[in-house]
């Protein structure tokens, strides 16, 4: 008969606290003011770049000339860089025409992405399985550029605003975030509505829609910024300049270093055109404003409403 004899304790050793201070452990206050001022550097040099590119926008020549490019600080901020761009040249209309397909866009393509998914999160639902294969393919098949064109064209689009909206009209990954967070939605509500009578139409509309803000804020989020952030429709589809959006104009005159000439930049009366690095400082400004007047408001709801679609597949 063996006797089982008794079991040592185990000693763990003392676990090492690694600190890039020597001698200070990660909760002490010298580590801490050490992560702040590495924290600090990386907002300066995040913040650096925007505020050149504001500063150069409110310059005037001479201090454009004397910094030999762009302005750190400006000396007498002067608009008159915007003045120029936004009294009726072809930044204001590439404005005006970014504003109208972000707007139209974001608004079509999420409707049509929230019937679509809540379509596809029905169980039993007509052509359910076909269309679901057929939305994955195309997440791992694109139709490329010349098949793309040649559609547009077949369809009559081209230097149409629609050719702006539809080609991206339908983007997968967002209906299957979508439909994700729909299917996670508890399925008593359903079933309750269907007894009382609710109509797929209203389920959607009083039940679905109110309790999906957090992903519906989220996917049209994605929506706005990849219409407002789209040139290459533009360069493929688009001849005429006056219907440029204004990240083509950004591209060809920031990107491609294109000089403005006297007709689309309408300076005051007797007044100089504004010097070429503040034109294009202030073209940069005003294609970014817009998302970072957005984002704020619907940034709280980007976790969330990413997270929560994308675990529960």
């Amino acid at each position: 008969m063996t006797t089982l004899s008794p079991s040592r304790p185990v000693r763990r050793r003392p676990q090492r606290s690694y600190s890039a201070i020597p001698g200070e452990t990660p909760g002490s206050p010298p580590w801490r003011a050490f992560k702040s001022l590495i924290l600090l550097a990386c907002v300066v040099l995040v913040l650096l770049p925007f505020l050149a590119i504001i500063s150069t926008s409110l310059a005037d020549a001479g201090q454009i000339n004397r910094a030999g490019g762009y302005v750190l600080w400006p000396d007498s901020p002067s608009f008159t860089s915007y003045r120029a761009l936004l009294s009726g040249g072809l930044v204001s209309k590439a404005m005006t025409v970014s504003v109208g397909v972000t707007v139209v866009g974001t608004t079509l393509s999420l409707g049509c992405s929230i019937l679509l998914a809540y379509g596809l999160s029905r169980p039993g639902s007509f052509g359910h399985k076909p269309v679901l294969m057929l939305l994955l393919m195309t997440m791992l098949f694109a139709p490329g550029v010349i098949p793309s064109y040649l559609m547009v064209k077949e369809l009559h689009l081209i230097n149409s605003y629609w050719s702006l909206i539809l080609p991206s009209l339908i983007n997968a990954f967002n209906v299957i975030v979508l439909r994700s967070f729909f299917m996670s939605l508890p399925g008593e509500l359903i079933d309750a509505a269907h007894v009382d009578g609710a109509s797929e139409w209203t389920i959607l509309r009083r039940i679905v829609l109110p309790l999906s803000k957090a992903s519906v804020a989220v996917i049209g989020l994605f929506n706005a910024v990849t219409y407002w952030n789209a040139f290459f429709n533009a360069l493929l589809y688009i001849n005429d300049a006056s219907k440029w959006p204004m990240q083509l104009v950004l591209r060809t005159y920031v990107v491609n270093n294109a000089a403005l000439s006297g007709g689309q930049v309408n300076a005051a009366a007797g007044a100089p055109i504004p010097p070429a690095q503040s034109l294009q400082a202030a073209i940069l400004v005003l294609s970014i404003v817009p998302i970072v007047i957005v984002y704020p408001f619907l940034q709280r709801h980007m976790d969330k409403g990413v997270m929560v679609g994308a675990v529960k597949g």
